[in-house]
């Protein structure tokens, strides 16, 4: 019996060292794909106002608070899950964006990891999802807000060169495509016959998956009530969210705060070496950069952000840019890989099996 016993807390040991070797090796990984980067950053930094620089620290701090407030103001509305306090609303803010940095998931390792972090406070797989959503949709919808005022104010002031009214078309396109996804969503995520077919499809293509990586050899078929569950909570909380409006005030108004503080992380930069005047070109070469990170996952958000800052007249724009990601880059490390472990240790066997799998190991 103690026999076994010691096994166990062997076994529970090391699965943790895995977890936390696998952990560093990605951030070694990290650091080494932004390698180019942080030397950029190095070269520029002697040129900068560092006392201006040391405002990030509080900035990215808060920005952090409020991006956990847009999913605590929307669950807290509808008053049915346990009170999360605000330290621990902060806390899990920097481990999710520790993870989605960390796991190269295309933001659904952050997903899982959201999903397990707010199970003990009474919220749904279903729940967490929607309210991840919420996030993205209001954060994007208010970055393309955002883009388009600064747009109309280079417009005016004639600040945009004559070779570069393409980007005023590319972000038109952009906003277009925005609004069509989302509108996309809103409609299949609204109608309980669309959830349904949507879970057929799902389930179909598991199971023809499973069969055909295992070669027949295995052929358990996907729960179909667990996807079902899943999609009806996603489904209950966006009803719930259209019959009553005012439960998204606060969650928009939080979430506009935190996409103008995404920004305004290069605007001090900036500030830091002397251009506060560049606050618009930040904005569109923010968003454009952010729409080709979205399809192509390594390098072309900044070389994006770099090449349309640059167009608009931003001479200083790569320093600006280097800068910017190198710091963001430490303050997610420094900030949540702490407490990433620490959330980590205190897993159950089972629990940390099922956290594997979703997060891919991580």
């Amino acid at each position: 019996m103690a026999s076994d016993t010691k096994k166990s807390k062997k076994s529970k040991l090391s699965i943790r060292t895995i977890i936390s070797i696998i952990t560093v090796i990605l951030v070694c990984v990290v650091i080494f794909e932004n390698r180019e980067t942080i030397h950029q950053a190095i070269n520029h930094i002697a040129d900068t106002n560092l006392f201006v620089l040391l405002l990030l620290i509080p900035e990215q701090l808060f920005m952090y608070y409020c991006c956990g407030q847009v999913f605590l103001s929307f669950l807290v509305a509808k008053k049915n899950v346990k009170k999360i306090p605000q330290f621990e609303l902060i806390r899990i803010s920097l481990e999710l964006n520790f993870v989605n940095h960390a796991v190269p998931a295309g933001g659904f390792g952050g997903l899982a990891y959201i999903t397990w972090r707010l199970r003990k406070f009474g919220v749904t797989a279903g729940q967490a999802s929607f309210t991840y959503a919420l996030r993205y949709v209001i954060t994007i919808c208010a970055n393309q807000f955002q883009t388009i005022l600064a747009v109309i104010f280079l417009l005016a002031f004639s600040a945009i060169p004559a070779g570069g009214m393409w980007i005023v078309w590319l972000t038109a396109i952009i906003s277009v495509g925005v609004v069509i996804l989302i509108a996309t969503l809103i409609i299949i995520a609204s109608s309980l016959d669309r959830i349904h077919k949507i879970t057929d499809i799902i389930v179909k293509i598991c199971d023809w998956g499973v069969k055909t990586f295992t070669f027949g050899h295995k052929t358990n078929k996907l729960k179909r009530e667990t996807i079902e569950k899943y999609l009806l909570d996603i489904h209950e909380d966006l009803i719930t969210a259209r019959r009553n409006k005012r439960i998204l005030i606060r969650p928009i108004l939080w979430g506009v705060v935190y996409s103008f503080l995404e920004v305004a992380i290069y605007w001090i930069v900036a500030i830091s070496r002397g251009q506060p005047d560049i606050l618009p070109q930040i904005l569109v070469g923010e968003a454009i950069g952010s729409a080709l990170g979205v399809l192509f996952p390594i390098g072309p958000y900044e070389v994006g952000m770099v090449s349309v800052m640059g167009i608009l007249g931003v001479e200083d724009a790569l320093s600006i840019v280097c800068i910017a990601r190198v710091i963001v880059l430490s303050m997610t490390i420094l900030t949540g890989y702490g407490f990433y472990q620490n959330a980590i240790s205190k897993i159950g066997k089972k629990e940390r099996e099922t956290l594997e799998q979703e997060t891919g190991g991580v």
